[in-house]
């Protein structure tokens, strides 16, 4: 299909993972109305760039009231079209808030420099990019989509967010919204779609300035050689394959207890999920028996209902991708309980290994760890490293020699010691290696939607 050929499209049906019944139909964009979308968005992102800081911070803040005020309604769409737990889901509706908030406090610090020089004054501005393509997953659709949109659109950018094609509903929810609030019509669109369809679409569109996408590091790498035939920027959030590291010092009731939340929130469809517990041997055989009881206590069922910690995976696919690794019936250290009948459901599963194996080094994405020995403080940094991904982790520990050596060994973008927190707002957030490109997050998150542009003004006569 050519950029300006108007077929429709397959709409895009939207599931209940609790239950397998379709919820919603949306329309699917075509390449066509991606490039009207932006045309929209280039004309708002102009006037909004101009706008005083100060309004363009009223602005986003009304947005975040909005938000607020909408909390319970935007978490109960959450809780249909992605199976999140009730308490979950309005967190993160919450988050998409805070995150508007956040942004709003940095329009009006968005400082440029002056440089000493000779024969004049050197100065620098922060130029917004432009139009922003933001590509969401379903694993978390609305904070994530608030780690891109919200820092974009207070520099001064307008955003185009494509929502996963399984979650949309928040997300053209969030974007009405931004309308109520006062944000001029195109400045913040909603275009849900296919990936291979709109998401290239946008990803190739000229009118583009820079790609965020958080995702597959497979479908990253395809999005970065594309965005690199116009050099546009581009900040990719991709897979993980986190170590929960255990020393035989630790607390180990308390990083026991920890660890089945740390791999089974959000059915481990999580790319920080701590999927590879290193448990030091001394103290393997005694983590173990505390953990069971733990794994077997998470409770699973109804995402509606409070007291549910993990619901189901996604879709159909997603539980067949999980059980290409585990069988359900497959033999296995600690198994949970999951709800029979409809829905997308996968028991808590626990398994012991070794670090070479299958499950040990790909991502799972689903509710599925593996506990693996070590000996001393180097073979768990060798096997904590022996992946292709450095996206997060944990270790436990009393010593802080060794939590500060090991922290610095291990190659991730975002660690925890005694605690399994990896994404906070105030701070930056990225991977190494295979899991991602750029920061996000934290109080830079601006000046990455931003070209740095020089000035150089002479004084002499």
């Amino acid at each position: 299909m050519t950029l300006h050929e108007t077929e429709a499209l397959p709409a895009l049906d939207v599931l209940n993972p609790a239950t397998g019944e379709v919820i919603a139909t949306v329309p699917a964009a075509t390449p066509a109305e991606v490039d009207a979308a932006v045309g929209r968005a280039a004309a708002a992102q102009r006037d909004w760039a101009a706008l005083a800081p100060g309004d363009r911070a009223r602005l986003l803040r009304r947005f975040a009231a909005a938000v607020d005020e909408h909390v319970e309604e935007l978490a109960q769409l959450e809780v249909r079209e992605a199976g999140h737990p009730i308490g979950n889901a309005r967190w993160e509706a919450g988050n998409f808030r805070d995150l508007l908030d956040f942004a709003a406090g940095g329009v009006e610090r968005m400082n440029g420099r002056q440089i000493p020089v000779a024969g004049g004054l050197d100065i620098t501005f922060h130029e917004p990019l432009g139009v922003i393509a933001v590509i969401a997953p379903w694993n978390f659709p609305m904070p994530i989509a608030g780690w891109g949109s919200a820092p974009a659109l207070a520099a001064g950018n307008a955003v185009i967010l494509k929502p996963a094609e399984t979650t949309p509903l928040t997300a053209l929810r969030l974007a009405e919204l931004a309308l109520e609030a006062g944000l001029p019509e195109g400045l913040f669109q909603v275009l849900p779609g296919q990936g291979p369809v709109a998401g290239d679409a946008l990803v190739e569109h000229p009118g583009v300035a820079k790609v965020v996408f958080t995702g597959s590091t497979t479908v990253g790498k395809q999005i970065m050689a594309k965005c690199a035939r116009t050099v546009k920027r581009v900040t990719l959030e991709l897979g993980g394959k986190s170590p929960n590291i255990v020393f035989a010092d630790a607390d180990l009731e308390l990083a026991a207890a920890s660890a089945p939340g740390s791999f089974l929130d959000n059915t481990g469809q999580d790319c920080c999920a701590r999927s590879r517990i290193l448990v030091e041997r001394a103290v393997y055989d005694r983590f173990m028996e505390l953990l069971e009881p733990a794994v077997k206590a998470f409770r699973v069922g109804d995402p509606a209902d409070p007291a549910t910690q993990m619901g189901p995976l996604i879709s159909a696919a997603q539980r067949e991708r999980v059980r290409s690794y585990v069988a359900e019936d497959a033999p296995a250290a600690i198994r949970g309980e999951a709800p029979g009948g409809d829905g997308f459901w996968y028991p808590a599963t626990v398994l012991e290994g070794g670090h070479e194996d299958r499950t040990a080094v790909e991502e799972i994405f689903g509710p599925v760890a593996v506990v693996i020995p070590f000996d001393d403080e180097a073979e768990a940094v060798r096997i904590a490293n022996a992946t292709e991904y450095g996206l997060s982790g944990s270790l436990w520990t009393r010593d802080v020699g060794r939590a500060i050596r090991v922290s610095r060994a291990v190659a991730a973008g975002n660690l925890s010691v005694n605690s399994h927190s990896s994404v906070r707002y105030w701070t930056p957030f990225g991977g190494f290696k295979q899991s991602g490109l750029g920061r996000e997050l934290g109080p830079d998150a601006l000046a990455a939607f931003t070209e740095t542009k020089n000035v150089f003004i002479s004084t002499e006569a």
